[in-house]
């Protein structure tokens, strides 16, 4: 009834819609479409780093599923099309923060599983102070769910006391050198598809090298190699502690990316005692998290001006890693994930490239036949 009323109204008047106005209903008849889909089923994403290698590799182009863990409603709606959080070209903010709406999701087929790959805001995005759906997306793998009790010992993760899950690429860093000391043939490496560290400045690290199991297997039968885990060279045990590893307070958690924790995972409902002793670990869920004035005085802690000695959590917290042990900027840096920071399930990948041109054995791939 609609079509033949607006047929009958453009008869009537005699007026035709011009091309022009065709073509601007057709556009904007694919962006709302295009927004649509992306907010609610699933948006592209490329690996721009080598923390998940070789499981997810740099320039992997990649579809995001917002339907497995339900798709979250907007929080920032007043936003440019098909933009995240800067404008291209000119710079500047893509969206207007006039609007900001509570953390709401919609129904997903599943849970967050441990061990899914999952992308997510960045908890420690301080740029300009986004707001939680503007912050840039990151993307490892998830290791521990909430009431969890998580730890590594000498690189090896345990969750809840027992070993945990190896992913078929982890990597470490390794030295790898020849008898003489020398660097290892590079074609010999480029064969095995194994390329040296970088620096700050992109410039490679003479004899540091990312390797899978597979790969320290593969240059172990090459005769005059000799290959050292690179915690071992500089001699990190579980008595070193990292100023940079979550929480960042060595008087009380000497924690390193090799020997980290135990530490529990907040679940959403679970009340911990609060000390001085242990502050340090949820000071910034309670505070930026989850809303909250908080404050230590007199060895006291004080949450909204009262003092406190214990905290029931708002929401459920993910602990995230990669699988570049040595080379990921992840949980054991900054700390626990809010459910509120989640985005959605990496699920298949589309298009890849690499130093070699394309990689056609990754393309149309799922991300979970990849991996085993």
């Amino acid at each position: 009834m609609n079509l033949q009323f607006w047929k009958k109204k453009e008869k009537e008047t005699g007026k035709k819609k011009s091309v022009l106005r065709e073509w601007l209903d057709a556009g904007l008849f694919a962006v709302v479409a295009a927004t649509l889909i992306r907010t609610f089923l699933f948006e592209a994403y490329t690996i721009p780093t080598p923390s998940m290698e070789k499981s997810l590799m740099v320039n992997d182009y990649l579809f995001v599923s917002k339907m497995h863990y339900g798709p979250r409603i907007p929080m920032t709606p007043l936003s440019f099309p098909f933009v995240h959080n800067v404008m291209p070209i000119i710079g500047g903010k893509s969206y207007s923060e006039a609007i900001q709406w509570g953390y709401k999701r919609l129904p997903g087929f599943s849970h967050i599983n441990r061990y899914d790959d999952v992308v997510f805001n960045y908890p420690q995005d301080k740029v300009d102070n986004r707001p939680v759906d503007k912050k840039d997306n990151y993307i490892k793998r998830c290791v521990g769910l909430p009431g969890d009790t998580l730890e590594v010992r000498n690189g090896v993760l345990y969750v809840n006391g027992e070993k945990g899950y190896d992913p078929k690429f982890r990597q470490f860093n390794y030295y790898v050198s020849t008898a003489t000391g020398r660097a290892v043939n590079a074609e010999i490496l480029s064969e095995l598809d194994i390329y040296p560290l970088t620096d700050a400045y992109n410039q490679p690290i003479m004899n540091h090298y990312s390797l899978t199991d597979d790969d320290v297997a593969a240059l172990k039968k090459i005769p005059g190699i000799e290959i050292q885990l690179i915690n071992e060279v500089q001699g990190i045990t579980d008595k070193v502690a990292d100023p940079q590893a979550f929480p960042s307070d060595t008087a009380h958690f000497k924690f390193n990316s090799d020997f980290y924790g135990p530490i529990w995972i907040p679940a959403k409902g679970r009340t911990v005692k609060l000390s001085v002793d242990n502050i340090a670990l949820y000071k910034t869920i309670i505070r930026e998290y989850e809303g909250h004035e908080l404050s230590a005085q007199n060895n006291q802690i004080l949450i909204d001006g009262k003092v406190a000695t214990e905290y029931t959590f708002a929401m459920n917290y993910y602990w995230m890693m990669g699988d570049n042990r040595h080379n990921s900027l992840d949980s054991r840096y900054w700390g626990f994930v809010p459910e509120d920071h989640i985005v959605g399930k990496a699920w298949f990948i589309w298009f890849s490239y690499g130093p070699k041109g394309i990689r056609w054995n990754r393309i149309g791939r799922s991300i979970k036949t990849l991996e085993h």
